[in-house]
């Protein structure tokens, strides 16, 4: 993130007037600039000559550019009354192959209760594989089985993370309407394996939840961006991504930043980056181990992996406008799981 902003020094500009400018003390701007400048350019009593200036971030002539933070530079999830519907595009990387699937969903709140915040998902349109809408039975019939989920109720925590599935036990009453029509349209050993899958999953609501965790909208959506930023306006944590098949997902060191200063279209920014910080090995990971086979006291962490993600949202307390999640592992190669969003307006 941009630490600082520089100002063009215009003719008969002095130091006072162009701290007066920014609502600045002098002696403030000229202790910054000089400890941000090369010597060169360093102010001793007043401007000589000095052609930038390099004033704080937070230092615009416009207030209403700046984010509302509340205590300890905090961004806070109150999205009562929201509707949004997104156009997701997640991609799927494995060393040569790629596949790309889009679709479109909405995601309207519910409720808040105790910290917690409660949504409806649902599918709003057909899924396409590769730019074009999936007919391959396969697929097809993986789509539309996992519909029987839908509309979802899921729950986050107060910095909007994903918690848990909260309409589980409506799905076996769905079921058999929705299995009804499959066996309408498909018949054969495929669509008796596939309802079987989901069948499988929708009766333990610990399965559903499990399946629902590795929905990469949702995790990606409910990440958890809303942070206390503290006075540097960046934070530290650990997350995990489900970007592989493991019953204990890999796990993310990430410094989280937002810039205290909205972008020229009035949206705040909030950027993440990281590595894979495991005591897991690659070969614990191909072999799906939920642990490292080897105890140490001191591990070299496996950092084999980055992760990546920038939101945007439209208020200090909304759900994001548009994100892009990055997310890899090396394995026998490396896979690369990417997450794109963006806001659809509504008609």
């Amino acid at each position: 993130m941009q630490k600082y902003n520089i100002h063009t020094v215009q003719k008969d500009e002095t130091l006072k007037s162009i701290a007066s400018l920014y609502g600045l003390d002098k002696d403030a701007l000229k202790l910054f600039h000089n400890n941000h400048c090369a010597v060169k350019d360093m102010i001793l009593i007043n401007l000589n000559g000095q052609k930038e200036l390099f004033v704080p971030r937070t230092a615009v002539a416009d207030k209403n550019l700046l984010v509302q933070f509340r205590k300890g530079n905090s961004l806070t999830l109150q999205p009562e009354k929201s509707l949004r519907r997104y156009s997701v595009v997640i991609t799927i990387e494995k060393g040569e192959s790629k596949n790309e699937l889009k679709y479109e969903a909405s995601v309207r709140w519910l409720t808040t209760e105790k910290g917690h915040h409660f949504f409806e998902i649902d599918r709003t349109s057909k899924l396409y594989l590769n730019e074009e809408e999936v007919n391959e039975i396969a697929d097809l019939l993986a789509y539309r089985t996992s519909g029987v989920l839908y509309p979802l109720y899921i729950s986050t925590d107060e910095h909007g993370k994903f918690e848990a599935v909260e309409n589980a036990e409506v799905f076996s009453k769905r079921w058999p309407a929705v299995k009804e029509e499959l066996y309408k349209e498909f018949e054969g050993e495929t669509v008796d394996e596939y309802c079987g899958k989901i069948e499988k999953v929708i009766s333990q609501p610990e399965a559903v939840n499990l399946y629902i965790k590795n929905d990469y909208f949702i995790r990606a959506l409910f990440f958890g961006i809303y942070q206390s930023f503290g006075k540097d306006y960046r934070t530290e944590m650990t997350e995990t991504f489900p970007v592989t098949d493991n019953a204990i997902e890999p796990r993310y060191k990430l410094t989280l930043e937002t810039d205290p200063v909205k972008g020229e279209t009035g949206l705040i920014t909030i950027e993440g980056a990281g590595k894979l910080y495991e005591e897991r090995d690659i070969d614990d990971f191909i072999r799906k181990s939920p642990f490292s086979l080897i105890i140490e006291d001191d591990p070299v962490m496996n950092e084999e992996g980055n992760f990546r993600l920038i939101s945007y949202l439209k208020g200090e307390t909304s759900l994001p406008e548009s994100l892009y999640l990055e997310c890899s592992i090396m394995l026998q190669e490396e896979k690369k799981i990417s997450v794109s969003v963006s806001g659809i307006d509504n008609k």
